[in-house]
């Protein structure tokens, strides 16, 4: 009848191997006598010792265990294509094996990769020991080999999704910034301890609250484009820097920031101002998010940032365009009839006008050219734009036809500001040579708005009267047509 021991070994849940190293005792007897010290060393050195060592092994027998593993018949079979079960990649850790051996004389343990002999990889830690009874000659050692092939994979997948996390984070084209607000959350918690409900009416009256708030912020990490953006040649750089980077506007959208974590927003998207380390202002996006399983004390939070400084730019060019002429620099028409419209509704009077035409256009087009005729547009937009000052606005509305509205001017101001047109005409008449830039300007001051339209034609018409009298005044017969007169 088999012996307990045999159905153990056979039945056991692991791989067992009793193997004879008998081979391998007399092996390193000889080398110890020859003054080997270092088996390590020596394998280095020696490379066909190894070789020599992980031939001298024999298999005495292998349980069910390790024949289902390796997908084996039989134990003749296994042992017939060892060469397949330990490939080359495996001599080194068997080297390191022996050295464990060499020194303790009893045991070694490892973790190493064998293959079944259909070519299944199998990764397994191994455990070695000389059985009791045999330690003379080591003709029994029972050799454990545990599949952790499972283990093992679950960690590499593991590994490489962090890698993968790592470098979506790392490499990601928008500038990422991982930080810890449980200082903010906690010093948020103290003002609700002491009753106080509404932030935006405690911020108003504590305003170094924000400041607070946004010293307890912890930058625990920041991707490569955050340097690209900010202009930081590495992290520490940046982060010693963060008070020249978050400035200025920072402190009020910073703030409405705060109010809507209050309310529980802990997602948040608002566009904000930040500056590089050369001091560029950006127009940056801001995605603001605690991530899962923070929510409690906001102590992990990714934020996003986008620099839209171009976009914001381009938006203010196109409104700029849609809102001043671009050959005077002054307000346009379509901005001059809406702020028409909201004086009539919304005042302040009174109100006064001043239209203006530019005198001799016409001439100027016909003697010199076109490019001569916009230079004097161009000079009639520099002498309006430095005399007209907020809150009245000046606009070309036509060719040579600009008008200026003056909200809350009585006609002793609008006749100040002629003046004023007048001395700055002569200044610029003395720096450009060639023609002399002359304008012809009428006057209307109305206390209603039902007057608005009225004064406008009023203006109108004083204007002509003055254009009539230039123009009688200086001989010269005037001849109106669609480049001006």
């Amino acid at each position: 009848a088999r012996s307990d021991f045999e159905q153990m070994f056979d039945l056991a849940p692991a791989s067992l191997w009793l193997e004879d190293y008998s081979g391998i005792k007399r092996l390193f007897d000889a080398w110890r006598a020859e003054g080997v010290s270092d088996l390590g060393a020596m394998f280095e050195a020696q490379p066909e010792r190894l070789a020599e060592v992980a031939a001298a092994p024999m298999v005495l027998k292998v349980n069910q265990r390790t024949l289902e593993m390796f997908e084996a018949g039989s134990q003749e079979e296994l042992v017939g294509q060892l060469s397949k079960v330990f490939g080359d990649g495996t001599l080194d850790q068997f080297g390191r094996e022996m050295v464990q051996l060499w020194e303790s004389g009893r045991q070694f343990t490892g973790a190493s990769v064998n293959y079944s002999l259909s070519g299944r990889r199998i990764d397994v830690e191994v455990q070695a020991r000389v059985l009791e009874g045999h330690e003379a000659d080591w003709s029994r050692v029972l050799v454990s080999l545990q599949d952790v092939t499972a283990r093992v994979q679950a960690t590499q997948r593991l590994q490489m999704s962090e890698a993968y996390a790592h470098n979506l984070f790392k490499f990601s084209p928008v500038s990422l910034w991982v930080e810890d607000f449980s200082g903010v959350r906690a010093l948020m918690d103290e003002v609700r301890e002491r009753g106080i409900e509404d932030l935006r009416t405690f911020i108003n009256v504590h305003p170094e609250f924000v400041t607070r708030c946004m010293r307890e912020i912890r930058v625990i990490d920041v991707n490569q484009q955050t340097l690209r953006m900010f202009g930081a040649t590495d992290r520490d750089t940046l982060l010693r820097q963060l008070d020249r980077v978050f400035r200025g506007e920072m402190h009020d959208s910073f703030a409405e920031q705060l109010i809507d974590l209050w309310k529980g927003q802990l997602f948040q998207q608002r566009e904000v101002v930040n500056y590089s380390l050369a001091g560029n202002l950006m127009h940056v996006h801001m995605q603001f998010g605690v991530l899962d399983g923070h929510e409690a004390n906001w102590d992990l939070v990714l934020v996003s940032l986008v620099d839209i400084t171009a976009r914001k730019k381009a938006e203010a060019y196109l409104e700029y365009l849609g809102k001043h002429d671009t050959l005077t620099k002054l307000r346009n028409r379509t901005f001059y009839i809406e702020e028409l419209n909201r004086l009539s509704r919304k005042g302040p009077w009174p109100v006064s006008v001043l239209a203006i035409d530019l005198n001799g256009l016409k001439n100027a087009n016909d003697s010199n050219g076109h490019a001569a005729g916009d230079a004097l547009l161009r000079r009639a937009g520099e002498v309006l734009s430095k005399a007209v000052t907020e809150p009245a606005c000046a606009a070309r509305i036509g060719g040579d036809e600009f008008m200026v509205l003056m909200p809350g001017t009585d006609r002793a101001g609008a006749e100040r500001l002629k003046e004023h047109i007048d001395s700055m005409l002569e200044l610029n008449n003395q720096f450009y040579p060639g023609q002399p830039l002359s304008l012809a300007v009428g006057i209307a001051t109305c206390q209603q708005a039902h007057e608005l339209e009225l004064a406008c034609q009023e203006a109108d018409r004083a204007m002509y009267a003055a254009k009539a009298h230039y123009y009688a005044t200086h001989q010269i017969e005037r001849r109106r047509g669609r480049d001006g007169a």
